[in-house]
């Protein structure tokens, strides 16, 4: 953990070498099951939702460790690396579900034409991470929808509709000539095998579904989810986060301790502050080479803005 004086804006050239990264920024990514220690009641909401085949609907604010639920459960329990589906205002049920390249399959026939290939979908078909998530298989796959309330005020409606079936269809390949193609899969280059353009789950997948409660859900969808709010962090849970990151013991009277005692009380009088900005904050401070005085204080108000400031 060192702060690099990497720019200095001299104009000076200098060979960059830089230090460690800190750990949340190594790539590629590691599992977030063994740093994240989950709050009281959040075991309980798990199995229920493992047990009742549910979706688990987590609500909290920035950073309080939402979507590290997934990792932890698919870690622990051996369902394998967890599909993410990230929303934003622009996502489409269908997205999540396959893509199609139109496009790309015309220019192919076009071009097929002329030299008598037959014509073949399977390149221009990918299944998306719900899709994916709904694939027949022994064991439920783990499945994160982040941020749902961003999604437009269709989307909840519409994605319940395949969460209550456990199926979709693929039109495209329900009116394709072979019965079976290979469709590649999400995030991978393996492929499964659909029948009849059918996708139909054997073990409901475990879903995770975040919110930072910007908005409320219609009731038909919440009933059928399992929810969980989780708690505003307390100085105790703050520093076991930062102890299981960084490996920073910032109990007693210390100035890291301090950094951790200033961001609960702000936290507790309202601000919006993620967790992973303290992290930051932490890690460049805790080296013999950090600032000092007046410019650790910049730095660390500038690592450590209220989120709802703008």
């Amino acid at each position: 953990m060192t702060w690099g004086s990497y720019y200095r804006g001299d104009g000076v050239r200098r060979e960059l070498v830089l230090d460690a990264p800190p750990p949340w920024r190594q790539f590629p990514r590691r599992s977030a099951s063994v740093p994240f220690e989950p709050p009281e009641g959040l075991a309980a909401a798990v199995n229920a939702a493992l047990s009742l085949r549910r979706p688990l609907l987590i609500t909290g604010t920035p950073g309080s460790g939402k979507s590290t639920v997934i990792e932890s459960v698919a870690g622990e329990l051996g369902l394998g690396p967890a599909l993410r589906w990230h929303i934003t205002s622009r996502s489409e049920l269908g997205d999540a579900l396959y893509r199609y390249d139109v496009l790309g399959r015309i220019h192919e026939q076009q071009l097929s034409r002329g030299n008598g290939s037959a014509d073949d979908i399977a390149p221009f078909l990918q299944l998306g991470p719900l899709g994916t998530a709904l694939l027949p298989s022994a064991r439920p796959r783990a499945l994160l929808i982040d941020e749902l309330d961003k999604s437009d005020l269709d989307l909840p409606s519409d994605l319940l509709q395949v969460l209550e079936r456990g199926e979709f269809e693929i039109p495209e390949l329900a009116r394709y000539s072979r019965k079976e193609v290979e469709v590649r899969i999400w995030g991978s280059e393996d492929t499964h095998r659909v029948v009849r353009g059918r996708v139909q789950c054997t073990e409901f997948p475990f879903i995770v579904m975040t919110s930072n409660g910007d908005r409320d859900f219609p009731a038909a969808f919440l009933r059928r989810c399992i929810r969980f709010t989780m708690p505003k962090p307390d100085a105790k849970a703050i520093r076991q986060v930062v102890l299981a990151h960084l490996g920073l013991d910032v109990t007693g009277v210390t100035a890291l301790s301090g950094i951790v005692d200033v961001f609960v009380n702000r936290i507790d009088a309202g601000e919006s502050l993620a967790v992973d900005q303290l992290l930051n904050a932490i890690f460049v401070l805790a080296g013999e080479d950090a600032p000092h005085g007046a410019s650790r204080q910049e730095l660390l108000q500038m690592l450590l803005q209220d989120l709802a400031s703008g």
